[in-house]
């Protein structure tokens, strides 16, 4: 009997297996490895070449099919520029017409002589020199000062406003010069001054504005010429007090030059000084002199307000040969409308009959308003509105 279990222990491997094989007719676990590890091989070849062209090619869509649609912006049309042309309009109201050329139309019973007759504007600002102008300009510890010039140059011409004529060069029949003070206190006033007066009329501005210098700086922008008022000892003092650095009658020589000094620099651009208050020290001749002398000393004019008639300012000045003159008229010494319209018809009557009146006059609201209204009507009567710095020029 032949043993057949020792038989299956002793036959080779390989034997045993076909023997399965053929038996079952299925391969085996061993004989299916090598096929398991080729489609393991394969699947992650391709998966790498996957990875490696996304990442050479950058497609966001991983091979995916997609479309790119192209967006061309279009303008956007104007619709004013391609609106259709307006209907024509009807006639124009006077209104309408006055306001499109720049005139002033002052009717008959409105203060203006005759019937129609139209008043046209300046034309806009005359630019004046720039301020400081270096050549009369000097620093100071309190700011810059104007000073003399070589050659006599002088702050009082170069920061001038020159003189317009009468539409047509016609030669006028009287000059007026109006200086208004009291400006760069009061911003509501200054502004208003600024908004009304006609550009002729010089503009000179207290020393204590917050905003001082850039108040002046319009107004030159403005065409206005600009002065300094410099705060003077009245009669009542202290009990009506003009403010700090006030000049006092029986100052001390270095208290007067130190005043002077802080007062000076104050801004650049001015033509001249005129007084605030001052009825006392005006009246003295020793107090005045070395005042006038500075004044004088540094390019600009002297202007006498004319509020005291015992002011000896003007005297004083001319015996030491310094520019100086007197306002003949104080527009508001009485402050009504009346009284204000009184006074600038005086000064028009002065002018016609010496060739130049000088009036002086507070940036109040009642003086403003009737400046405003009064000068409307000055180039239809052949008067010409000039800035007070005209007074030392050829006429």
């Amino acid at each position: 009997m032949t043993d057949t279990t020792q038989d299956d222990l002793t036959r080779p491997l390989k034997a045993a297996k076909g023997k399965g094989a053929k038996a079952s007719g299925k391969p085996g676990l061993m004989s299916r490895l090598p096929l398991m590890r080729v489609a393991l091989g394969f699947t992650a070849s391709v998966g790498l070449a996957v990875l490696l062209y996304a990442a050479l090619v950058h497609d966001p869509f991983g091979g995916e099919p997609h479309a790119v649609s192209v967006i061309v912006p279009r303008a956007i049309p104007d619709p004013i520029a391609e609106a259709p042309a307006a209907a024509p309009r009807g006639p124009a109201t006077a209104g309408d017409l006055e306001r499109q050329a720049g005139v002033t139309v002052v009717r008959p019973g409105a203060n203006a002589p005759g019937s129609i007759v139209i008043s046209v504007g300046d034309g806009g600002p005359v630019r004046l020199n720039p301020a400081p102008d270096p050549r009369i300009a000097q620093q100071t510890r309190f700011g810059i000062a104007p000073r003399m010039g070589a050659d006599g140059l002088r702050a009082m011409d170069v920061y001038a406003r020159p003189v317009v004529p009468l539409p047509g060069g016609a030669s006028p029949k009287g000059r007026i010069a109006v200086v208004v003070g009291g400006l760069g206190i009061s911003q509501s006033a200054t502004a208003d001054a600024l908004a009304r007066l006609p550009r002729a009329v010089t503009l000179a501005f207290a020393p204590y504005g917050a905003e001082l210098e850039r108040n002046v700086t319009e107004a030159r922008a403005a065409g206005h010429e600009v002065m300094l008022q410099a705060p003077m000892e009245p009669f009542d003092y202290p009990d009506n007090d003009p403010g700090p650095h006030t000049l006092m009658a029986t100052g001390k020589p270095a208290e007067t030059a130190e005043r002077l000094a802080w007062l000076f620099g104050r801004f650049p651009g001015y033509v001249g000084i005129v007084n605030f208050m001052g009825a006392r020290l005006t009246a003295e001749e020793a107090a005045m002199t070395p005042i006038l002398r500075e004044i004088g000393g540094r390019g600009l004019f002297f202007l006498d307000d004319g509020s005291s008639p015992r002011s000896v300012a003007t005297a004083t000045a001319d015996k030491l040969r310094v520019p100086a003159r007197k306002a003949d008229v104080v527009v508001d010494a009485t402050l009504t409308p009346a009284a204000i319209d009184a006074a600038l018809a005086r000064l028009e009557r002065q002018a016609t009959e010496k060739g130049l009146a000088i009036g002086s006059a507070s940036a109040l609201p009642l003086t403003v308003d009737r400046l405003a209204r009064w000068s409307q009507a000055l180039e239809a009567k052949g008067i010409l509105l000039v800035p007070v710095s005209s007074a030392w020029s050829t006429p």
